[in-house]
């Protein structure tokens, strides 16, 4: 992909439609009426609440996202993590920047899905006879719908996916078709005045509480993160080529929004009551327009909920979350399924639905969280550019210009929200960068535990253990998973599993470590035949978004050394190895628990007790490398991260 990753064509175009723009694609659902309820229509709310959309559409995706963010591509892969992953060797810091990112993008992923889908629901009160549909049918038809989704994300959606990008470029069509008709029937130029950012400024600074509009504004934009995520799935040529009909579609769109709304001048618009985006069209393709609607909120949901399946699995490679199970239900690339986020995805979605009911409620919650991470994605970019030595000048006026929107849009969602529902917004993306945080810091309170020693100072004892007749033997082959970076180093708790606490002999003894790499897709390994066919170190390197199947990799790796002659794996029991019968191998996995005998401070107490509550909903560490359980011996050992203060016990005669 990263050699195409300029080039476009006709169906690369295509399938980034049904790709990428289901989010920002299905905003004209809600956003102008978001903005107009509760208040009087008139020319000077309308013409300059258009030019903040057409403007935030050109400043925050177009220039942002499509110019700028869409160049920090990381080996054709994008996202707030690939970013991450191209700085954080540069800035430690930056690792809490991402899990913020990433906790509100997952965030996101919950209230996406409910906005949309009621959104296009609730147009059925625009076809005659159903104008009085109850709030609660209306939630029960958007619960099957989201339970209907939800359930066949098991399956993978190959064939299915074929079918968006031709569903979303009819979308994008209809939307262009319905704002030129309304604009045709109006004839009033006086909505062209939008295309002026003089008047966005104007009605943010004179409308009375013009300011908070904003929070409604910025719900046009809410998917231009995806454009950057999703990169290595469609290519910077088709991104930026398809976001050229798209934002022509939708501002043609808001254009015949704002004409039909100029027509309604002085009337109190009740967002519960009608939508601008319903009433653009002619009362015979009222219901086909719902039914493609709905279809675009399907699609809108799809693309974020497995943008949250690519996200989490891409923070589980980088220790940010704890193992879960990733099913892949297709062979294609990029096609992953995570249970546990689904069910999380499915019970956060159904509960929003339930609280909030209206779509005109939703928005208070929608916005917020996005805001948050696009916030994260400025620094981390702007980090990025430092590294690449940007001329400082350049990098201060993007921090100055884009901190300055975004902490714009933040603070009129704060303010105009954040009692009204963003509280939940908060809460959400809240308990989801914990889990990150704790997960983080716990594996560094952890590694104060790992004590390394030098692998050579201990070569001639574990020789002389594989070659002691006396000791019964433990297996041909013994694995060991190492952490240790430096391949002339050792756990000592490996030493320890080995010699003291019930000696295993064992013909070979294999160090195996895994390194994640900042490349998403790299499959390298190095072999380092420390003493042959005794002792050998496999170091594997795989990318971020690479699954660690652990077991199956080292078997191809020792089938390669086979054929090259490095290593004899026949067994060297007498009856067997006449017969040339292949010897058995032996995984050890070590697992953590924490010692009474510790005496942290509190902050770090709460960590590591956070941590033990996350490792029981976690995989264990054999089916998160990918082991087979009957292959697989459990070790458990103590973490004593602190030692207690030493008692000086003094003896006493009786």
């Amino acid at each position: 992909m990263a050699k195409n990753l300029n080039k476009a064509s006709v169906a690369g175009i295509i399938i980034a439609l049904g790709i990428i723009y289901g989010d920002i694609g299905t905003s004209p659902l809600y956003v102008m009426n978001a903005i107009c309820n509760g208040k009087e229509i008139n020319e000077f709310l309308i013409t300059g609440a258009l030019s903040c959309i057409i403007w935030t559409l050109t400043l925050q995706t177009t220039i942002k996202y499509v110019a700028l963010t869409l160049q920090a591509d990381n080996k054709g892969e994008g996202g707030i993590f690939s970013l991450y992953a191209l700085v954080r060797r540069h800035g430690k810091w930056t690792v809490f920047l991402a899990m913020i990112g990433g906790a509100a993008l997952l965030a996101d992923g919950m209230i996406t899905p409910p906005i949309s889908v009621t959104s296009a629901i609730e147009g059925l009160r625009n076809i005659p006879y159903l104008e009085h549909t109850g709030t609660m049918t209306i939630v029960y038809i958007v619960i099957a719908i989201l339970t209907v989704l939800f359930f066949f994300q098991q399956f993978g959606t190959p064939s299915i996916g074929k079918a968006f990008g031709p569903i979303m470029l009819l979308w994008f069509m209809m939307l262009a078709v319905l704002g030129l008709h309304q604009l045709s029937v109006a004839n009033d130029w006086r909505i062209f005045k939008a295309l002026n950012p003089y008047y966005a400024i104007k009605v943010l600074t004179v409308y009375p509480k013009g300011f908070w509009i904003l929070g409604a504004v910025f719900l046009c934009t809410t998917g231009a993160e995806a454009l950057y995520s999703d990169l290595g799935h469609c290519g910077r040529g088709n991104i930026r080529a398809s976001w050229t009909f798209v934002k022509t579609c939708l501002i043609l769109n808001y254009l015949g929004q704002g004409a039909f709304l100029l027509g309604r001048n002085n009337e109190v618009w009740n967002s519960a009551v009608k939508n601008p985006f319903y009433e653009l069209m002619p009362h015979w393709f009222i219901f086909p327009g719902i039914v493609i609607a709905t279809i675009a909120a399907i699609i809108a949901s799809q693309a974020l909920i497995s943008g949250s399946f690519t996200l989490i699995s891409e923070a589980m490679k980088l220790n940010l979350w704890p193992k879960m199970k990733i099913v892949y239900p297709t062979v294609e690339r990029g096609q992953s399924f995570i249970p546990g986020i689904n069910l999380l995805l499915f019970v956060g979605c159904t509960a929003i639905t339930l609280y909030f009911q209206r779509s005109s409620g939703m928005e208070a919650a929608y916005g917020l969280s996005i805001t948050i991470c696009m916030i994260m994605t400025s620094c981390l970019f702007s980090y990025y550019m430092y590294i690449r030595r940007v001329p400082v000048g350049w990098i201060v006026f993007y921090l100055l210009t884009y901190l300055t929107i975004e902490f714009s849009f933040l603070w009129a969602n704060l303010v105009e929200k954040f009692i009204e529902g963003g509280v939940v917004t908060v809460v959400v993306a809240g308990g989801l960068f914990m889990v990150m945080l704790v997960w983080f810091k716990s594996r560094k309170i952890k590694n104060r535990y790992v004590e390394f020693v030098r692998l050579d100072n201990y070569i001639s004892v574990i020789q002389e253990l594989s070659h002691d007749p006396s000791i019964p033997k433990y297996a041909t082959h013994l694995v060991y998973l190492t952490s240790a970076n430096n391949p002339k180093e050792i756990e000592h708790k490996i030493l320890y599993s080995i010699l003291y606490r019930k000696p295993k002999r064992a013909d070979i003894y294999w160090l195996v470590h895994v390194d994640v790499t900042d490349d998403p897709y790299t499959t390298e390994y190095m072999v380092q035949t420390i003493i042959p066919n005794e002792i050998i170190r496999v170091e594997f390197r795989l990318g971020f978004r690479m699954d660690h199947r652990i077991q199956y990799m080292f078997r191809k790796v020792v089938e390669e050394m086979v054929l090259n002659k490095e290593v004899n794996v026949v067994s060297r029991y007498e009856s067997l190895s006449k017969n040339n019968v292949m010897g058995d191998f032996r995984f050890i996995v070590m697992e953590k628990f924490l010692s009474r005998d510790n005496s942290l401070p509190l902050w770090e107490r709460l960590m590591m007790r956070g941590y033990f509550i996350l490792k029981k909903f976690s995989l264990s560490e054999e089916r998160g490398f990918g082991l087979d359980p009957s292959d697989v011996t459990l070790e458990k050992y103590p973490i004593i991260v602190s030692a207690i203060p030493d008692y000086n016990l003094k003896r006493v005669e009786e």
